[in-house]
């Protein structure tokens, strides 16, 4: 924790520092204040919220948190990294609506849609729907453009 105004807070690992260990790490950020929780403390509040994600484990292996009144969610990131709980499970531990510490859910929400964007950009361009079709043409695969 470092005591500043905003708050800085962060355990774990960076992504950089993930990567470094070799551990198949991605970044998941979201904006501190995207809760309606943070709206308390004042609409657009500059910050952020990071949970870097071995991927290959499934587990959270580091978490950095800026903004207003923040430190506070260094405790329950600090239990999720050393006690590796994997990801999947923490779902069942989101804090209720509307507080700040919902911001769980933002960041398990913006994990889910980046993997399953990546997944969809992953699969063959013959799996993928065709394009509709425009003014006549014919449709044309996805992954040709």
């Amino acid at each position: 924790m470092v005591f500043t105004d905003p708050q800085v807070a962060a355990v774990g690992l960076t992504l950089q520092a993930a990567r470094d260990q070799g551990a198949h790490a991605r970044a998941y950020d979201v904006p501190s204040s995207g809760t309606a929780g943070g709206a308390f403390h004042g609409t657009g509040m500059p910050g952020t919220a990071r949970i870097v994600v071995d991927e290959r484990r499934g587990v959270i292996v580091g978490a950095t948190f800026t903004g207003t009144d923040v430190a506070d969610w260094l405790h329950a990131a600090t239990i999720a990294v050393v006690s590796q709980t994997p990801v999947e499970l923490l779902w069942q531990a989101v804090p209720a609506f509307p507080t700040r510490s919902e911001i769980w859910l933002k960041l398990l929400e913006r994990r889910q849609a980046d993997l399953a964007d990546a997944a969809a950009h992953m699969r063959p361009a013959a799996e993928r729907p065709a394009q509709p079709t425009r003014r006549g043409r014919k449709p044309q695969a996805a992954g040709r453009r």
